[in-house]
């Protein structure tokens, strides 16, 4: 199957970064007033140590004439205004910087989410969904925890640290060094441990993508796992998930662990080199006591965020994982790529379809379609039908261009589909799904999915000319009947009929039907099928058969086998020849006795 693109894994961390920046310009809006305003909330924090040098330089004389108390309450009051401006500017800060990043964020979720469905059918069949749905979700959501906290950090502790290395070095610059030169050896190392733990965050992100979808697929089939006894099974695959979630987690965390003490003991030797040298240095006159304590306390600033990166390391790092699997997503080309501007838009009219040496494999598996011609003319019912694994379903995907052909072309009114806007096709061509998905709303917002702008009126009269009137007219809130997630509040054969009636107000031009009635009961089928006769009147109509009733009303049928088309003609001449329609025909017929509906196993692809 095609597969993600998985490059973004292999970048390094600021490589990443510095792409996620550039694809989400939101973070980086109002970025330079955002760090002015970092420095001013810092510096109000090197004051205290300023006025506490002040005090003990100048408000302490040493010839005993007491404390200047005035100077000291000058200070003081410095200080607390100092403080004010300080909280004022820190607010300011983080309200920008939550701004610019949620600005950010729901940036890229929208773009990750409308990439998702760019996607082709065969590239989102590649991903797990619950996996798929992971790095939309999850993995933003973690780069959303890194930005408001880890971000916000960042930019505090930058400032700190250039603040106070610039007031430490204007009281003693060889202090400042002899601080710098005790951290350098931590900062090179957290470079070593940060490939390390990268590697470790994106198997944690890996493996909460597999929790995702282990858990989504048990919530979703509660009802076949309990039909088959299958909870004790269900809960082993989810533990088993979330063990490993669990040790993923655990080895990352204790790489960062072996951060944590390695900053306490280097900021223990800083301090104790800095109060060391820092004497000698006020014995020699270079130092005053005031600057030395001050000193002391811009050491204490110095340290607190260098103790802090490593947890900021911590947080990045599974942030990097998250953003380098949504870039994933990204990075990944559409395979069935819409023209957009430069593509050409179709009129409405009566269609004609043509298959020309088309051929199809599915990425690593053999062929599935061989070199397939065929011409169907605008205004023609068809029905395609074989056996399982035939090609049927393939046949109307590369129809609606769900997929690409691997060779040949398909053409509609003789434009190759891929010349034809997503738009223009979409308005021209509507396929009803075999599984007739629904979403968690009203009947009427489901079937309004055909034409957002249709009213009430129009939704009843297009199920009325469906003759499913009385249907509607038996549901206990009519139009306003909540159908429940993927439709679980009604019948198999009640989505699929749904689902058409969606189809049916869209008016389309060409209308495929991929097994579309398979689920009806034979009374409602009698019903839908009359009904279809009306929709499918005066339009193209491609029917994957499920049932050979709908091949009897059509005009022509097409016979798969092996991928090849081996018969076509009326229903009437085909029963009649020796050959794959004739055998299937008899199948069904032989069926009938014990049940009207024919067999899935024979009809279904």
């Amino acid at each position: 199957m095609t597969m993600l693109n998985e490059s973004a894994l292999h970048e390094g961390a600021l490589a990443t970064a510095r792409r996620g920046l550039r694809m989400t310009p939101e973070f980086r809006r109002g970025l330079v007033l955002t760090l002015v305003l970092a420095v001013v909330a810092t510096a109000g924090r090197v004051v205290i140590p300023v006025a506490v040098q002040q005090t003990i330089d100048h408000g302490l004389p040493s010839g005993g004439s007491g404390p200047d108390m005035g100077y000291i309450r000058g200070a003081v009051g410095i200080c607390a205004v100092a403080v004010l401006f300080t909280a004022v500017a820190a607010y300011l800060m983080n309200v920008r910087l939550y701004r610019s990043t949620e600005s950010g964020l729901a940036s890229l979720r929208v773009k990750a989410f409308r990439h998702v469905h760019d996607l082709s059918m065969l590239t989102q069949s590649g991903e797990r969904r619950g996996a798929l749905v992971s790095r939309v979700t999850g993995d933003v959501d973690q780069i959303s925890q890194f930005m408001q906290w880890g971000g916000l950090m960042l930019l505090v502790s930058t400032a700190e640290v250039l603040v106070v290395t610039g007031l430490m070095a204007v009281y003693s610059w060889q202090l400042t060094l002899l601080v710098w030169a005790s951290f350098i050896p931590l900062v090179l190392g957290l470079r070593h441990f940060q490939k390390r733990i990268s590697r470790a965050y994106m198997v944690v992100r890996e493996r909460m993508g597999d929790l995702l979808s282990v858990v989504g697929e048990a919530v979703v089939g509660a009802a076949v796992i309990k039909a088959y006894a299958a909870e004790a099974r269900t809960s082993e695959r989810v533990d088993r998930a979330v063990e490993r979630g669990r040790r993923a987690q655990t080895r990352a965390q204790a790489l960062v662990a072996m951060t944590f003490p390695l900053s306490e003991v280097v900021a223990a030797l800083a301090t104790a080199a800095v109060v060391v040298c820092g004497v000698l240095l006020g014995v020699g006159g270079e130092l005053t006591a005031g600057e030395l304590v001050a000193f002391m306390f811009l050491v204490t600033l110095f340290v607190s965020p260098m103790q802090t990166a490593t947890e900021i390391l911590n947080e990045a790092q599974n942030a990097i994982a998250g953003w380098r699997r949504v870039l994933g997503v990204l990075d990944t080309e559409p395979d069935v790529a819409d023209p957009g501007e430069a593509g050409r838009t179709l009129e409405r009219g009566p269609v004609s379809v043509s298959f020309e040496g088309v051929g199809f494999a599915y990425p690593s598996g053999p062929p599935v379609l061989h070199g397939v011609d065929v011409d169907i003319a605008p205004r023609t019912r068809v029905a395609v039908v074989g056996e399982t694994g035939s090609g049927k379903t393939t046949f109307a995907k590369l129809l609606t261009r769900l997929m690409d052909p691997a060779s040949g072309a398909v053409r509609i009114n003789g434009v190759p589909l891929r010349e034809i806007r997503f738009s223009s096709l979409r308005e021209r061509v509507v396929i009803v799904p075999q599984d007739g998905f629904l979403f968690d709303a009203t009947l009427a917002e489901n079937i309004r999915y055909g034409r957002p702008g249709a009213s009430d009126e129009e939704l009843v009269a297009a199920l009325g000319e469906l003759g499913l009137g009385d249907w509607l007219e038996g549901l206990p809130r009519g139009l306003a009947t909540p159908v429940g997630q993927r439709g679980e509040s009604l019948s198999a054969g009640e989505r699929q009929l749904v689902a058409l009636a969606r189809a049916y107000l869209a008016d389309p031009d060409l209308l495929v039907l991929d097994e579309a009635t398979s689920a009806v009961d034979p009374a409602t089928e009698v019903r839908l099928q009359r009904a279809l006769d009306g929709a499918t009147r005066g339009r193209t109509a491609v029917s994957i058969a499920h049932r050979l009733s709908t091949a009897r009303a059509a005009d022509e049928v097409l016979v798969f086998d092996r991928g090849r088309i081996v018969q076509r003609g009326p229903h009437a001449e085909l029963v009649a020849v020796p050959g794959v329609y004739a055998d299937l025909y008899a199948s069904w017929v032989a069926q009938r006795g014990h049940d009207a509906v024919p067999s899935a196993s024979v009809m279904r692809s």
